[in-house]
């Protein structure tokens, strides 16, 4: 199923960059209707898709289709890593969320872990950066991903959640791999590579 929602996702970004830049009306009919096939075929392949997830990923961005940007921050203390419980699923996840206009990565990283964990942090190195599609996270949603993970080190001690997470902790690897983990945020591997980067004295930043 991985390989046909990256044709789909390529077909509706071949649909909705046409409709950007062309300027024949016959050729923007042309991925109008492009794009209403994509529509029924993501209906019809992948299960429980709703309305609303199609208004979304085939509205949410105009002009040239370009990937989103998740960035998650693994803050380190005492040879740790901090991870936060989602009151959604109950599920673990190292804090972060998607990039947001007016702000750079790093600094998405900093913002997320104080709304998530309730810390400041200051972001010390990148980690990776991987293509969520290459490699096989599970999916909730439509969209084509670029993965971000940055080493952090907190500045402060007093932990606590926020308004969408019920715990937070520190934990060892092994401990981290024994959680249930969400993995669409992140992976076991996630998890190895980032305690083989804060055990690292000089880092090259993985990339797919």
């Amino acid at each position: 199923m991985d390989e046909i929602e990256l044709l789909l996702e390529q077909l509706q970004a071949i649909a909705q960059t046409g409709k950007h830049y062309s300027k024949d009306v016959f050729d923007r009919e042309r991925y109008d209707q492009l794009e209403v096939v994509s529509k029924k075929l993501i209906t019809k392949l992948i299960n429980n898709t709703t309305a609303e997830q199609l208004d979304i990923f085939f509205d949410a961005d105009t002009g040239y289709v370009t990937p989103k940007v998740d960035i998650r921050a693994a803050t380190f203390k005492d040879d740790k890593i901090l991870l936060v419980r989602e009151k959604s699923s109950g599920q673990w996840s190292i804090p972060g969320g998607w990039g947001d206009i007016g702000y750079s990565a790093s600094e998405i990283a900093t913002k997320e872990t104080f709304e998530e964990a309730g810390i400041h942090t200051v972001p010390q190195r990148l980690i990776a950066i991987k293509d969520m599609q290459k490699n096989h996270y599970p999916k909730k949603n439509l969209n084509y991903v670029y993965k971000m993970f940055f080493e952090c080190k907190p500045t402060e001690d007093n932990l606590h959640s926020g308004v969408e997470t019920s715990d937070v902790k520190y934990f060892t690897l092994d401990e981290a791999l024994k959680l249930n983990l969400s993995l669409a945020r992140n992976m076991p591997e996630d998890f190895k590579l980032a305690f083989k980067c804060h055990h690292s004295k000089a880092w090259e930043t993985y990339f797919d």
